[in-house]
């Protein structure tokens, strides 16, 4: 066949765009395993042509098993949880939990609804007393929070006090990887302190705290900062141990060429000593958001501070008919969260090493 024949180039192109269609198929692959759904490589896969009896294998793998085990789990809360009695009834089925999940939004916009009308309101009336010449009212919103607000304190809570952790325990780590007698030093600190509980560390920072942080006017409140250090003293050992671990563990031969090229402490960690150690980095990173975030919820149970642990603190003490659905929709959350944070610093660790080990 000659190939000036149309029937030629034609097919050529059609095989030329298939290979960049699997091409940008198998690009996305790496994303879609990111944020758990790695099942649509498949799906795509099969719609593009390519041996759809194997792709529909890995579809049933990656989505029909989940699926069918998420399905079964429900069928046997359904069924179980009617058996169950409580001092405050049964044990509410799915279908209960999601009704929560409802009244709990809707619950959330009537709130938004209430202080976007509060705020309009102590605008207007600044106003008029601004074309009075008066001076203007400051007044705060006293309502309830919603359940997204006590959400959202929840997760800036554990992203402050992960930070803190974060920059405390990655200089220590290097500073152990490097130096025999850091390590020396460290190491006795870690093993006593990294089993504490954070149910021993709430009380001596809550008094630490009050005692310290006295001004009321200050950029954080103090059940803000109880939370927050209560988590960087839990969260902080997986990412100290980690990197001190990937610092030690780098190739011989790489330190001897550091020494060779001269290269100061600064040049050497930036560019010999943290390219090699972040994937263990990113693994105690990891790590730590996830023990961070655990702590976090125990630590708002406990001192009643703001966010997620205090609504399942309050809704187990308020015992009305609703709070046993009330607080599943909770531990669902914050299992949700949970996973969804581990995603982010998955997707962190993807974008700055390279290297297959997760």
């Amino acid at each position: 066949m000659s190939t000036a024949d149309p029937n030629f180039e034609l097919d050529a192109a059609r095989e030329a765009r298939r290979e960049r269609l699997f091409t940008r198929i198998n690009a996305a692959d790496k994303w879609f395993q990111i944020i758990g759904v790695a099942w649509l490589t498949p799906i795509l896969k099969a719609l593009a042509g390519d041996n759809p009896k194997a792709q529909f294998g890995d579809i049933w793998r990656l989505l029909g098993v989940p699926l069918l085990a998420i399905v079964g789990f429900l069928a046997l809360w359904a069924a179980l949880a009617p058996t169950v009695q409580t001092s405050l009834g049964a044990i509410p089925g799915p279908a209960q939990v999601w009704e929560e999940t409802v009244n709990l939004h809707e619950d959330a916009r009537a709130k938004a609804a209430s202080r976007a009308r509060f705020e309009t309101q102590l605008e207007q009336l600044n106003e008029r007393r601004a074309a009075q010449g008066k001076e203007p009212v400051m007044r705060a919103y006293t309502g309830a929070p919603s359940y997204y607000s006590q959400i959202w304190t929840s997760i800036k809570t554990v992203f402050f006090g992960f930070l803190i952790a974060s920059l405390v325990a990655i200089p220590l780590g290097i500073a152990a990887g490097l130096s025999p007698t850091a390590n020396a030093a460290l190491n006795p600190v870690i093993q006593i302190f990294k089993p504490v509980s954070p149910l021993a560390w709430l009380p001596i920072v809550t008094m630490v705290v009050s005692a310290v942080y006295t001004s009321s006017d200050g950029w954080f409140a103090k059940s803000f900062l109880t939370s927050a250090i209560t988590v960087t003293l839990c969260s902080l050992w997986p990412t100290l141990i980690n990197t001190a671990l990937g610092v030690s563990s780098i190739d011989k031969d790489l330190v001897n060429v550091s020494k060779v090229l001269k290269m100061n402490t600064w040049t050497k960690i930036t560019k010999l000593v943290l390219p090699s150690a972040l994937p263990l980095i990113f693994t105690g990173l990891r790590l730590s958001l996830g023990v961070g975030w655990m702590v976090l919820i125990a630590a708002e149970m406990l001192a009643q501070n703001p966010g997620l642990g205090k609504f399942v603190w309050d809704e187990f003490q308020n015992g009305s008919s609703s709070s046993l659905a009330k607080i599943m929709v909770a531990v669902l959350t914050i299992g949700i969260i949970g996973f969804l944070l581990d995603r982010v610093m998955y997707a962190l660790q993807s974008l700055f090493t390279f290297t297959n080990n997760r």
